[in-house]
């Protein structure tokens, strides 16, 4: 299976490099063939991590779920260099990348390992992001929705980033279902960022 969201793209691999810039910070990422937006820092993506930076400076641990090549997590990391940061997804080739990224970033004290949406999680945490892997399917993306208030700690958050178009509105009202709150922090050319509350 050559999908992003499968262990190992049998797609070959031809690395390249990106540059992604949000003031006063850069990333300089290695991506590839057979993960998530490998040409270029996926627009939704970015979306989340300037709303997230924008509404969250207190966290101490985050947990960014199906973390690709690690765009997200790093970028907020970069912008947040006391947190402890757990970075997961499935595709081998995308954590393996990640890794990478963290190093030839400069960025240490991050955490990245397998896990099929948050089954081998076993830590609880301040904050999780996802930009969920909307080509997997509805049932997944809302597993991770399910599963992510079991992962946060008492007042975290998690903040999701989802196109109206591929399922907004059914997963707002999944974290509605699952937390008892949702709301809309941030809109952008058809991006929307949810974030629900552990009460």
């Amino acid at each position: 299976m050559g999908h992003y969201y499968s262990k190992n793209p049998d797609v070959e691999s031809n690395e390249s490099i990106i540059e992604y810039h949000l003031a006063p910070m850069s990333l300089i990422l290695s991506t590839d063939n057979g993960v998530f937006s490998k040409g270029d820092i996926d627009f939704g993506s970015k979306v989340l991590v300037k709303a997230f930076l924008d509404d969250q400076h207190e966290v101490k641990s985050l947990l960014d779920v199906g973390c690709g090549y690690g765009t997200i997590g790093l970028m907020i990391k970069k912008h947040l260099p006391t947190i402890n940061l757990h970075m997961v997804d499935v595709n081998e080739r995308a954590m393996a990348l990640a890794k990478k990224n963290a190093i030839q970033n400069g960025i240490s004290d991050v955490k990245v390992y397998e896990s099929d949406t948050l089954e081998q999680v076993t830590e609880s945490f301040d904050a999780i992001v996802t930009n969920p892997p909307i080509r997997a399917g509805k049932e997944v993306v809302h597993r991770i929705l399910e599963n992510s208030i079991h992962h946060l700690n008492v007042g975290g958050a998690i903040y999701v980033v989802i196109q109206k178009k591929q399922g907004m509105p059914s997963a707002k009202k999944k974290l509605e279902a699952v937390f008892g709150n949702v709301e809309v922090i941030a809109k952008d050319k058809g991006y929307f960022i949810l974030k629900s509350i552990k009460g």
